[in-house]
């Protein structure tokens, strides 16, 4: 096996999709299919694994292995107010892992952002009453305009959604757990809503300050503009994004399968004798070997995951 694998993404449909992930990757979208609003770049996930040339990632024992996933995510309508649970509750109700996750802001929309976090002054009873008049929840949370370059890490717990005209790159856990609290009062041709999960949702959703203040969701500006910065540790993962501009980095890792995934330019990756040009959204997969290091050099921008 290649110590450099490129990756294909897996596409998801969604009712909030929009057209620019089918343009980026050349994808086509039936007649009457939703649009597309997720690319799963780097995904060992049964749901929607990546392939690359030994075939798809949740193939291979030795693939699946990889606790994290990266996707790439666009909105032309907001995505329903939600919730994921943390690995204990995850692992009790679901026989999976939770989903901690987190954003890196690419475009956006003039004045458009995301809904993060329940407002300081708003209870679970609050919140329950809304539900019950099927009022507008974002009402109770915090909106965030957003730009190219802000990072937002969502734990655990954290209510949230995306709203319309954003396109971001994601880093989450491996895991498929969304609890849907409310959907926009939503409803098909046919005048169905989407399934919603309220209750599990609500035994998930964290009230309270000390949850919601903006400092527990580690918000930074301007992260492309680092050449090298760390933006977050979890169990599954640690995520770290660099700039290079006509130069080179060297990179270590040594815990588990790493990967790269390129957000604007081009790079070429070395590892001992196998090399491979990147260019602006393109992924690739680093198992472990002998060798633990790669060199990184170009111009661009890219997310390193290890």
């Amino acid at each position: 096996m290649k110590t450099i694998i490129p990756l294909r993404p897996h596409a998801n449909h969604k009712i909030w999709g929009g057209d620019l992930l089918a343009k980026l990757k050349g994808l086509s979208v039936k007649q009457g299919e939703d649009p597309i609003g997720e690319t799963w770049e780097v995904s060992a996930h049964s749901d929607g694994p990546s392939v690359c040339e030994y075939g798809k990632l949740n193939e291979f024992s030795n693939l699946t292995e990889i606790p994290y996933l990266i996707k790439l995510i666009e909105t032309s309508d907001n995505l329903s107010v939600q919730v994921h649970p943390n690995d204990d509750f995850a692992s009790t109700h679901e026989k999976q892992k939770g989903k901690s996750e987190c954003w890196v802001i690419l475009d956006a929309s003039p004045g458009e952002g995301i809904y993060l976090g329940v407002s300081k002054t708003t209870s679970k009873e609050d919140f329950e009453k809304a539900l019950e008049r099927k009022e507008d929840l974002s009402k109770l949370m915090t909106f965030y305009p957003v730009k190219r370059g802000d990072f937002f890490y969502v734990p655990a717990g954290t209510a949230h959604a995306i709203g319309k005209g954003v396109f971001l790159a994601e880093v989450q856990q491996c895991s498929d757990i969304t609890y849907r609290v409310w959907d926009w009062n939503r409803v098909d041709e046919q005048g169905n809503s989407r399934e919603l999960h309220i209750d599990k949702a609500m035994q998930v959703i964290q009230f309270g300050e000390e949850f919601n203040y903006p400092v527990n969701f580690k918000i930074q500006n301007n992260i492309l503009e680092h050449r090298e910065i760390k933006l977050l540790e979890l169990n599954d993962f640690e995520l770290y994004s660099y700039s290079l501009k006509n130069e080179e980095v060297k990179i270590s890792f040594n815990q588990r399968f790493s990967s790269i995934f390129v957000l604007s330019g081009n790079v070429t990756i070395s590892r001992g004798e196998e090399t491979l040009e990147m260019s602006t959204y393109q992924a690739a997969l680093l198992p472990l070997g002998e060798n633990q290091q790669v060199t990184i050099n170009g111009e661009g921008n890219f997310l390193f995951v290890k």
